[in-house]
């Protein structure tokens, strides 16, 4: 049986052709769009885009279902290279570097332009942590839509209960650990409550190992230069002996991958006091745990820093200048303020329009939510996503990699040799046509 949300979106297209009537010769384009955490994102986009045909009779804007992130990739690949481009996709953030080498998305600056904006001016309307996943080559290749980062979540009942404070979370590795054996339950040999869950599954996986990286005083990758990935450093070595640590070590975690939607499970079931995962699924946490719970800042050991998430709307090549022009329409109409914020307060993504904050509905939802705000204040500190040249192979040879050693088949050190190797070796033919091409060579 499909679930709930695949069927919301295989309902997309009726509910979106229920708009006002349209123009004789409207434009028809295609959103595609993913659904990469829990909630109701698909009821939710079929809403948003009835709106926008309601109020643009002279466009036909169709939602696609797309999947997982991943999964838009190789379908928005296909569409492009069959000839028949969506008009806009919602692409995860980090793929933008590899689909501009590609020159499979195209740059935005023209339409900027025509609207009489430079791309300072348009693209400073959106938090700065935000631009280096958007900006590339000084060249804007996508708009900000729903971004995140990952937030700690953590069972009020089960720490009070523990004898610690849901309002003094984790800061610190340490704490974390500390707070995580406290709060795991075993009977016998069987553990009836893990302290701490992380996701580990492709995607997730290397985010998260991403944000313990980065609040290890490290960098996953080269943020300038699509060809080079730190894997083999001591950064990320304490990062993911510190992961491997709580699996085998203090068994407060529980050992090979876990899914994202496993986690969450067992977070809301009570089987896990603690989770790190995405701010995009507060409002989905919001609206079904049973019991009180709080959110705070990832922990850190050297210093405090997560890495972006979410996803920029961007157009593929090979578009005919009306669907371009459609499609740069619906962009502009989502990222607005008001629909930045509206998404935000329905997703739990947070909005990355600046001025959705100013706008009365939105101060009203943070007053009554104020969890909502954290993600915000983490910004601060917030760096880019991973994005290098074939991003999605080189990450993944760093989540075989992790994932072996969670599932205690691989040591820490042995892992990350063997992840940078391969990553290197992926790698390998853009950095021959960049960095690697000298003048003179043959």
């Amino acid at each position: 049986m499909i679930s709930w949300w695949k069927g919301a979106a295989l309902a997309l297209v009726a509910v979106a052709g229920l708009a006002a009537p349209r123009a004789a010769h409207a434009t028809d384009i295609e959103l595609f769009f993913p659904v990469p955490v829990d909630g109701a994102l698909a009821r939710n986009m079929s809403g948003l885009i009835k709106e926008f045909n309601d109020s643009h009779p002279d466009i036909k804007a169709i939602p696609v279902f797309t999947g997982s992130y991943d999964d838009t990739l190789l379908k928005t690949r296909a569409a492009i290279k069959a000839g028949k481009p969506p008009a806009a996709v919602i692409m995860s953030a980090n793929f933008l570097t590899d689909l501009s080498i590609e020159r499979e998305i195209a740059p935005m600056d023209d339409l900027i332009a025509k609207d009489g904006k430079t791309p300072e001016a348009f693209m400073g309307q959106f938090f700065p942590a935000l631009l280096p996943n958007a900006v590339i080559d000084r060249k804007v290749y996508g708009v900000p839509f729903h971004n995140s980062t990952p937030l700690l979540y953590i069972n009020a009942d089960h720490f009070k209960e523990a004898g610690l404070d849901p309002d003094k979370p984790p800061r610190t590795w340490a704490e974390l650990s500390d707070a995580a054996r406290k709060l795991t339950k075993r009977e016998g040999d069987r553990t009836t409550r893990w302290g701490l869950m992380m996701p580990s599954n492709y995607d997730y996986g290397g985010w998260i190992l991403e944000a313990l990286t980065m609040s290890n005083g490290g960098r996953y990758y080269n943020e300038e230069y699509g060809g080079e990935v730190y894997y083999d450093t001591p950064t990320m070595l304490g990062a993911l002996t510190f992961w491997s640590d709580l699996v085998h070590k203090a068994k407060v975690h529980p050992a090979g991958e876990q899914k994202g939607p496993a986690v969450t499970g067992a977070f809301l079931a009570g089987q896990a006091s603690m989770m790190i995962i995405s701010t995009g699924s507060l409002t989905f946490i919001r609206d079904t745990a049973k019991f009180p719970f709080r959110v705070a800042f990832v922990p850190m050991n050297v210093r405090q820093a997560v890495p972006i998430g979410g996803a920029s709307l961007v157009q593929p090549t090979g578009l005919s200048p009306e669907k371009r022009a459609a499609g740069w329409t619906l962009i502009q109409w989502l990222t607005s303020p008001e629909k930045s914020g509206w998404w935000s307060r329905a997703t739990g993504y947070f909005a990355p329009n600046k001025a959705a904050y100013d706008l009365p509905e939105m101060k009203a939802f943070l007053e009554k939510n104020p969890d909502a705000k954290i993600a915000v204040d983490q910004l601060a500190n917030a760096k880019p996503w991973f994005a290098t040249y074939r991003t999605v192979p080189v990450r993944k040879a760093i989540e075989d990699e992790l994932q072996a050693v969670l599932s205690g088949k691989r040591q820490p050190k042995e892992a990350l040799a063997a992840a940078q190797k391969a990553a290197d070796a992926l790698m390998r033919p853009y950095v021959e046509d960049t960095a690697l091409r000298l003048p003179g060579a043959e």
